[in-house]
C-alpha cells in the first residue's frame, strides 16, 4: 500500500490486487504499526515469509459480519486480545470498569469484549466452521492451561477448549507462526500439526501424546486447591526451552491439552531481524479523526533493547510468557532504530527509554544459561544473588554512551526499571555514577515493592537491607555529583504474606521515609503468577506451607489506605487498622505517630461529665499536619498513650 500499512478494508484488499488472503488477523487493539505492539510483531513477521495478511482491529462482537469483511483466509484466522489481557485492560482490582482504554483510538473504552480472545473465536466459528484458528498474545499464553480467573473467581479451562481455537501460540511467537504457517501451506490439516515448540494444541487421542508430564486432571485441580497448588508449580518448572518438559492436562477420557516446550531465546541476529522490519511505527492513519491512539505516546519515542527477565518477582507473568533467558538485540539494530526516532518531526530531543522488562539485563544471568537454560528450582537474584551471576553492565554503559552521541539526542531516560540488586551485585559503581548523571530526571523509579522481609520473601525480592543500602549509594552518588535527585519507591499493598502488622511496618518505614506515595498498587492477581496461585490456593506452591492472604476487600482497603495514612480521607480506615494490629502506640501526638485522636466535641453544658464527653465524640478527618507531629495552640483532651505496643522502626 502507498502507506506502508497493512490492509483494513476490502478497499486496501482490491488496491493490493489480492483476492484472498492466507491470514486474517482479528486483534483487540487499534491497529499500531510499532514493534512494542505484539500484532506488528507477527504480521510483519508473516509478510517478511511471503505471507499475506489483512487486519480486522476491534470488531463489533456482536455482529458476526464484522469478522467476515475479507471472506475466508486460504491458511487460517490469527486472534489476539491485545497487549493486554482484556480483563485485565476493563477493571481495576477492586474489579471497578475503567474509563479509558489506551490501546483504543480516543481513550474510548468498550470496543473490545470481556474476555476478548474467546468472543472473537467464537464469532469466527459462528460464520466459518473449518478454518483453522490459531490465538496468540499474552491473554491466551498465560491461560493456556487450566487456571484461576480473579475476576470470576474461578478454576477455569484451557483458554482452547472454550475459545474453540485449534492452537495456542503460547510466549513470543515469532519462530513458532512461521513454523505453523509453513505447515499449513504445506496442506497439513491443523489437527496434525502438534509438533511446533511453543504452542498447545487439543487432542483426543491418549497414545500421541509421548515423553510428557501428566498434570492433575481439571476436575481435580478445580475441587482441590492443593492439587491446582502443585499443578502450577509443574508448569512453573518446566517454562525453560532447555529443560522443559511436554505436559498435558486431561479434561474427560477422550480429550487432552497438550503444552510443547518452549521456543528457544531467539539470537541477536534474529531479534535484529524482528525489530528492523518496516514498521510504520505509529497507530493507522484512519484514527487520526478520532484522536490518535493514546499508547502510541509511551513508546513512539522509546528503545527495546531486550527480553525475558531472570528477576523471578512472583507476582509477575514474564517467567510464564518471555522466559527468564535474557535476548539482546545489537547495538547497531537499536542505534538504527534510533536514528529513526531522531528523524521524526516530533521529536524533541530525549528518548524516553532503553530497555525491556528491566533496563539493565543485557546478557543471560550465567554462561550455563545460554546452552542448558535457567536453574528450574533456584533463582538467580532471590534470596540472593546466585554465586554464577555474572553482573556486568559495560555493554549496557558502552550503549548508552552510543545513544547519547547521537545528532539531535539531548537526553536519554530510562524509565523501564532497574533492577537494584542486580546493580549492586556488580562490584563497578561506573553504572551507578552514569544513570545519576546522565539518565535520571530528576527522581529514579524503583520497585522495592515492600519492606518487610517477610512479604518480599513470598513475593520473591530481596530483603529490605538491600535496597537501603541502594538508597544509601544513591544518596551519596548524588552528593558527589552535586546533583538533587530523589528515588521513588513503587509499593505493593496486600500481597500474600502481608497481615495488617506487615501494613503498619511500610507505613512506618514512609513516615521515616518523609515520603507519601500519590498512588498505591494493590495486588492483582493476574493469570499464571506464583502470587496469584497464593492467593487462590492460601499456599506457597514452591514449598506447599500455608500462606496468609488477605482477600477480604475491606482488610485490603485498610492495608491500602496505611500507605497513604496521610490522606485525610483513608483516617477512619488508617484507625481501624492500628486499633485491630494493636497499634495504638501510633494513634497521638508523637513525631513517631501515624495520626492524632479523634477529634472530641466539646459539650455545651459545662458540667458535662468525661463519660458523657466520650459518647459524644464525632468523627472528623484529619487535615495536614502543619507542626510536625506537635500538638497545635489549641487545647485537645486526651488519654495518655501507653507505649506499650510500641516498637523501634526497621
Amino acid at each position: 500500500m502507498s502507506n506502508g500499512f497493512l490492509p483494513i478494508s476490502k478497499e486496501d484488499m482490491q488496491k493490493e490486487h489480492i483476492s484472498q488472503f492466507d491470514f486474517v488477523y482479528v486483534i483487540g487493539d487499534a491497529y499500531v504499526d510499532h514493534p512494542s505492539f505484539g500484532h506488528a510483531i507477527i504480521s510483519r513477521i508473516l509478510q517478511l515469509h511471503g505471507y499475506t495478511v489483512g487486519i480486522i482491529s476491534q470488531p463489533d462482537w456482536r455482529n458476526k459480519e464484522s469478522i467476515s469483511i475479507f471472506g475466508e483466509p486460504r491458511l487460517a484466522f490469527l486472534v489476539t486480545a491485545g497487549n493486554m489481557d482484556s480483563m485485565v485492560n476493563h477493571y481495576s482490582v477492586s474489579k471497578h470498569r475503567r474509563n479509558t482504554d489506551s490501546f483504543t483510538p480516543g481513550g474510548v473504552m468498550g470496543k473490545r469484549p470481556d474476555y476478548a480472545t474467546i468472543v472473537y473465536c467464537n464469532l469466527i466459528r459462528q460464520a466459518y466452521k473449518h478454518t483453522p484458528i490459531l490465538i496468540g498474545g499474552i491473554e491466551a499464553s498465560l491461560r493456556r492451561l487450566g487456571h484461576y480467573d480473579y475476576w470470576s473467581n474461578k478454576v477455569k479451562r484451557s483458554i482452547l477448549l472454550d475459545s474453540g481455537a485449534d492452537i495456542v501460540m503460547y510466549g513470543m511467537g515469532e519462530r513458532s507462526v512461521v513454523q505453523l504457517a509453513e505447515a499449513l501451506d504445506s496442506g497439513l490439516d491443523v489437527k496434525d500439526i502438534t509438533f511446533v515448540d511453543g504452542t498447545v494444541y487439543k487432542t483426543r487421542n491418549r497414545q500421541d501424546i509421548y515423553d510428557a508430564i501428566e498434570l492433575p486432571h481439571f476436575e481435580e485441580i478445580k475441587a482441590d486447591k492443593c492439587a491446582y497448588a502443585k499443578s502450577f508449580y509443574t508448569q512453573y518448572c518446566n517454562t525453560d526451552p532447555f529443560v522443559a518438559r511436554r505436559l498435558f492436562e486431561t479434561y474427560d477420557e477422550k480429550l487432552f491439552v497438550v503444552q510443547n516446550p518452549p521456543q528457544k531465546p531467539l539470537s541477536q541476529a534474529e531479534m535484529d531481524e524482528v525489530y528492523d522490519l518496516p514498521y510504520m511505527r505509529t497507530y493507522h492513519p484512519s484514527y487520526e479523526a478520532l484522536g490518535g491512539v493514546p499508547a502510541i505516546s509511551e513508546v513512539k519515542n522509546s528503545l527495546i533493547s531486550n527480553r525475558g527477565c531472570f528477576g523471578g518477582c512472583s507476582f509477575c507473568a514474564l517467567t510464564f510468557h518471555q522466559g527468564r533467558i535474557i535476548q539482546t538485540r545489537s547495538h547497531d539494530s537499536i542505534l538504527k532504530e534510533a536514528k529513526q526516532i531522531t528523524e521524526d518531526k516530533d521529536f524533541k530531543g530525549y528518548i524516553h527509554d532503553v530497555g525491556g522488562p528491566t533496563a539493565n539485563f543485557r546478557a543471560p544471568a550465567c554462561k550455563k544459561q545460554q546452552t542448558k537454560g535457567a536453574c528450574p528450582n533456584k533463582q538467580c537474584l532471590f534470596p540472593k544473588p546466585c554465586e554464577n551471576l555474572i553482573a556486568d553492565h559495560r555493554d549496557y554503559l558502552e550503549l548508552l554512551h552510543k545513544l547519547r552521541a547521537l545528532p539531535k539526542v539531548k537526553k536519554v531516560f530510562i524509565r523501564s526499571g532497574i533492577r537494584f540488586d542486580y546493580l549492586l551485585a556488580d562490584k563497578d559503581r561506573t553504572f551507578l555514577k552514569e544513570l545519576c548523571e546522565h539518565h535520571v530526571s530528576g527522581q529514579l523509579k524503583v520497585a522495592p515493592e515492600h519492606i518487610s522481609d517477610a512479604v518480599l520473601q513470598k513475593m520473591g525480592k530481596p530483603s529490605v537491607a538491600v535496597y537501603r543500602q541502594f538508597v544509601k549509594e544513591y544518596q551519596k552518588m548524588n552528593e558527589k555529583l552535586g546533583k538533587k535527585q530523589y528515588l521513588v519507591p513503587y509499593l505493593m499493598s496486600s500481597h500474600p504474606g502481608s497481615t495488617l502488622k506487615e501494613a503498619v511496618e511500610l507505613a512506618e518505614f514512609l513516615r521515616d521515609l518523609g515520603y507519601m506515595p500519590e498512588q498505591v498498587q494493590d495486588f492483582y492477581p493476574t493469570p499464571s503468577t506464583i502470587s496469584t496461585c497464593m492467593y487462590y490456593t492460601g499456599l506457597d506452591p514452591r514449598t506447599m506451607e500455608p500462606v496468609y492472604v488477605a482477600t477480604n476487600p475491606h482488610e485490603k482497603a485498610m492495608q491500602r489506605a496505611l500507605i497513604q495514612y496521610r490522606n485525610p480521607d483513608n483516617y477512619d480506615l488508617v484507625h481501624e487498622a492500628l486499633i485491630k494490629a494493636g497499634r495504638e502506640d501510633l494513634i497521638g501526638f508523637d513525631e513517631k505517630c501515624l495520626i492524632r485522636p479523634r477529634k472530641i466535641k466539646k459539650e455545651k453544658n459545662k458540667g458535662a461529665t468525661a463519660k458523657q464527653q466520650n459518647g459524644n465524640r464525632k468523627t472528623s478527618f484529619q487535615v495536614k499536619d502543619k507542626h510536625n507531629g506537635k500538638p497545635n495552640s489549641k487545647k485537645v483532651a486526651h488519654k495518655p498513650i501507653r507505649n506499650i505496643h510500641k516498637k523501634k522502626t526497621k
